[in-house]
């Protein structure tokens, strides 16, 4: 089993997380709660020998200041090295901030194998969003590897996190970088569906993968099933939100869902193993 969407925190932020809510409003807007877990790395490493884990991808927050920035994906990356067989760091920034692309560029060099979850929770997608992200895809490309991006459903109940997105502006985020290998987490907010359609979106998407992440909050269990038929099993991925929602509730949820083993096979573990060469 591979899990593609984990998020951990060094321990001076699980330890005292209020300090930093005056650092960034989205920071606090997520985890003001105490109910909303903060993890470290040893502490995943302990919940997939737990859960049967294997591999985890790991990413931090994208953080409004460099400092911070720099100091989560320090930890990302030391991390990696401390558990390289069963963790798989990914590069965060925010986008929008000055320095961004030159620190995905420093984490990629440092060994990261992909950048995400870039989220941007207050702007939504539009404005100024595509030319942030061009450089940070163009390095992307570069060194071959995925752009995990944080995305929601437009409609239904509100909660923290979910962001101001149009499946509109989502949909031009893809078709101007066609190249990009992309990871849409969240289902990618329901854009799969539309590879329904008989034009331009079923190209469009060749390259896109969609992630589970968070789907238990989300969604009735058919949409296992459902999306693998409208995009493909081979494009979906297995992704929990660590620590959001064990691997557990997901496995129950493919099954009640009707999903087949084979295709449970595929998104659990065998479609990321072929993403990251393994």
């Amino acid at each position: 089993m591979i899990d593609i969407h984990t998020h951990v925190f060094p321990p001076e932020i699980v330890r005292q997380r209020e300090n930093y809510f005056g650092e960034d409003p989205a920071f606090r807007w997520l985890y003001d709660s105490p109910q909303a877990k903060l993890n470290t790395a040893e502490e995943l490493i302990q919940a997939m020998a737990d859960q049967g884990v294997e591999q985890s991808v790991i990413f931090g927050f994208p953080w409004r200041t460099l400092k911070l920035m720099r100091r989560h994906n320090d930890y990302i990356i030391e991390a990696q090295h401390r558990f390289p067989r069963h963790l798989i760091g990914f590069a965060c920034v925010n986008a929008l901030e000055t320095g961004a692309a030159a620190e995905v560029e420093r984490c990629l060099a440092a060994g990261c194998r992909g950048v995400g979850e870039l989220a941007f929770y207050h702007e939504g997608l539009g404005g100024d969003i595509l030319s942030a992200l061009a450089p940070i895809a163009d390095l992307c490309m570069g060194y071959g590897v995925p752009l995990l991006l944080h995305a929601n459903e437009p409609v239904g109940h509100a909660y923290p996190g979910k962001s101001p997105m149009q499946l509109g502006d989502l949909y031009s985020l893809v078709k101007a970088f066609p190249e990009l290998t992309l990871i849409l987490a969240h289902w990618g907010g329901g854009l799969f569906f539309y590879n329904l359609l008989k034009k331009e979106v079923p190209a469009a998407l060749k390259n896109v993968y969609f992630d589970t992440a968070a789907s238990p909050f989300l969604y009735r269990p058919e949409i296992y099933r459902l999306a693998a038929e409208i995009l493909g099993p081979e494009k979906i991925l297995f992704g929990s939100d660590y620590p959001l929602l064990p691997p557990s509730r997901y496995l129950k949820e493919m099954q009640e869902g009707g999903l087949s083993p084979e295709h449970q096979e595929m998104i659990l573990g065998k479609n990321a193993l072929r993403l990251f060469g393994g």
